[in-house]
């Protein structure tokens, strides 16, 4: 049986998220290129519309893969890597982290920490989607998008179980 969803973030209201967020990237990069490192798979479809958005050169599009929910609704609170950008692309650049949404802070953290030890020039967070609630490790988001309740969301590159990514808006599952 399929699950109830609800529309909690319109197409429309993403798009307005994402523009505001490439306007303040682009202030705070005016004279630098930038590395943008997403993270698979939840973030791929934010940050093909957010360097659409950039004026900022990007000087590399770059993935970090990381899995700690499986096919629950629930993070397993253990956080699997299964691929980094090469040290040699990040050390040196300004960086990007570009996330889907920050919850427990144990993935963002270990992306983060992951990068750090890569040795960038800079390295910032960008998230689309903050749910503060559920935080068990202290973040810093340095562009956040919006903040949403504490509810399972799926849509615009979000599943659940590899399902609903398609889905043009974000939507709670019920």
């Amino acid at each position: 049986m399929a699950p109830t969803l609800t529309s909690l973030i319109s197409p429309e209201e993403i798009a307005a998220t994402v523009m505001r967020l490439g306007q303040r990237i682009d202030q705070d990069y005016a004279g630098h290129g930038v590395v943008l490192v997403g993270v698979l798979k939840g973030a791929f479809v934010f940050l093909a519309d957010l360097m659409r958005q950039l004026q900022t050169p990007v000087e590399r599009v770059e993935f970090i893969r990381l899995s700690s929910y499986g096919a629950g609704t629930v993070s397993s609170g253990s956080v699997k890597v299964w691929a980094t950008p090469e040290p040699t692309i990040v050390s040196g650049n300004h960086v990007l982290l570009v996330e889907d949404i920050v919850d427990t802070g144990r993935s963002t953290t270990t992306a983060l920490a992951l990068l750090r030890d890569m040795q960038p020039a800079s390295l910032k967070l960008v998230a689309l989607l903050d749910k503060p609630e559920r935080r068990e490790l202290p973040i810093t988001i340095d562009y956040r998008g919006m903040t949403i309740p504490d509810r399972f969301i799926v849509g615009y590159g979000i599943d659940w179980d590899e399902k609903y990514r398609q889905l043009p808006g974000i939507y709670a599952v019920d």
